[in-house]
């Protein structure tokens, strides 16, 4: 389970679809703002090209040159190509007229080219995949792209909370050497097997994880109920490793974690997914039931989630006004207001952290502009702007952003971040939080107990 780095808005399928596999900008998802989806499309690997098109044209944030597209398109089909052994690719130039329809029909000759001299080599579907990633790519936005029907599974799965065959354990990725981490839930089959905070898989299955995507290495460590998988662990801060075997089970993820201490309730989330507004709400009012005379929301590492989530979440600090605003390209502006649904949790400290982003930072951004808590940490990772998901015929989709957003007081953020209220430096690294060694947490626990003496 990896943390999410967007704010998404649902977009459903029509109801004669069993999955809803479709998904607006965020990863995001709860009661959220439905958009409608793009419909999947009943012709061949052009008519899905030309969807995606019609798609981004439209829907993306900022005006879009065709050439763009179709350069994207060529070059990514060379490349691809060039991957597989194909010394040097025929793909002719592709030059954009203005007119859509003749535009289009330089794409799907591009497309068709292809297929026509290299689909044996390869397969006609992983170069229309190519070809659509190839235009989305050109745009030089890493958050619209097009993801394949497994990258869509996983999504939707993690926005739904996780419920799956695997071993009970967050992975994430440490930015600086690419090793690949855990963290285990508390009495899953991982916990259970002795899997610690901070230890890092070696292997999964006799498969070397070294130089895989931590999306392989979910699909590793995933499979069917009761089988048993074999990963390579190697203790934080020790050189020596060891073998567990673990029988996978079926996991619901949790997106909290929370505890009271001391008259402190501490909830950490790790994501914006569907149940998160339900597990902090209830993590807050048990800590509220405890006498807990201060709060903490840890949104460190936090890479966002649904964008109504995030509404959700902040309306339990926040009584009434915009929470965040959306705006697309043609400048049309879409807010949205508090629940009226605050819940009293005073007084609140937001721990943040350069890897705070997205749907995080509309929850950090809101409670900061109305001045209802402390932020605590480090600067956010400044990602303020939203995608939508719009299925594909192949049961993947396109995520495409959509709009940007601001905060109540008409913070643009993008690229910028959020400062906090009170900065305390302190690696990013999962094995530190909520240990001795978690300054942050000290600082935040510190302000909370001079503020309850005052």
């Amino acid at each position: 389970m990896t943390s999410l780095g967007g704010a998404l808005y649902l977009a459903h399928e029509r109801a004669d679809r069993a999955s809803a596999s479709a998904v607006s900008a965020r990863p995001g998802v709860a009661a959220l703002d439905l958009r409608a989806i793009l419909d999947a499309p009943h012709g061949g690997d052009q008519r899905m090209l030309d969807n995606a098109f019609r798609q981004v044209e439209k829907a993306y944030y900022k005006p879009i040159n065709a050439q763009t597209l179709l350069t994207g398109e060529q070059h990514e089909l060379v490349a691809y190509l060039k991957a597989h052994k194909v010394l040097a690719p025929a793909i002719p130039r592709l030059v954009a007229t203005g007119d859509e329809e003749r535009d289009i029909r330089s794409l799907n000759r591009g497309l068709l080219d292809a297929q026509t001299l290299y689909g044996k080599q390869t397969s006609n579907a992983e170069l229309t995949q190519a070809a659509i990633r190839g235009m989305l790519g050109s745009l030089g936005d890493p958050y619209t792209t097009y993801l394949s029907p497994a990258e869509i599974n996983s999504l939707e799965e993690s926005l739904k909370g996780g419920d799956f065959g695997g071993i009970g354990v967050y992975i994430v990725q440490d930015p600086r050497n690419k090793h690949i981490l855990v963290e285990p839930i508390e009495g899953t089959p991982a916990y259970k097997a002795g899997v610690k905070v901070g230890d890092r898989i070696m292997r999964v299955d006799g498969h070397d994880v070294a130089a895989m995507k931590l999306e392989a290495v979910e699909r590793l460590i995933r499979g069917k109920v009761g089988t048993v998988v074999s990963v390579v662990v190697q203790p934080h801060g020790k050189t020596a490793t060891h073998t567990v075997a673990i029988t996978r089970d079926q996991i619901q993820v949790p997106s909290v974690h929370a505890e009271v201490k001391d008259g402190i309730d501490y909830v950490r989330l790790a994501d914006f997914g569907q149940t998160s507004y339900d597990e902090v709400r209830k993590a807050m009012l048990a800590g509220k039931a405890k006498g807990a005379h201060g709060y903490i929301l840890d949104l460190r590492n936090n890479g966002g989630g649904l964008l109504e989530a995030a509404v959700q979440i902040s309306s339990l600090f926040i009584s009434q006004g915009t929470i965040v605003s959306t705006i697309d390209r043609v400048g049309n502006r879409d807010s949205k207001g508090a629940l009226h649904e605050a819940i009293g949790a005073t007084p609140l400290v937001i721990l943040v952290n350069k890897y705070t982003a997205s749907a995080s930072e509309i929850t950090a951004g809101a409670v900061q502009d109305y001045k209802v808590g402390t932020l605590i940490g480090t600067k956010t990772f400044g990602k303020g702007v939203v995608q939508s998901i719009y299925n594909t015929a192949d049961g993947g989709a396109l995520k495409i952003t959509t709009a940007k957003y601001v905060t109540p007081l008409g913070r643009d953020i993008h690229h910028k971040g959020i400062e906090p209220d009170m900065i305390v430096e302190q690696p990013a690294e999962a094995p530190i939080i909520n240990t001795p060694k978690d300054l942050q947490l000290q600082a935040a626990k510190a302000y909370l107990r001079r503020i309850a003496r005052r």
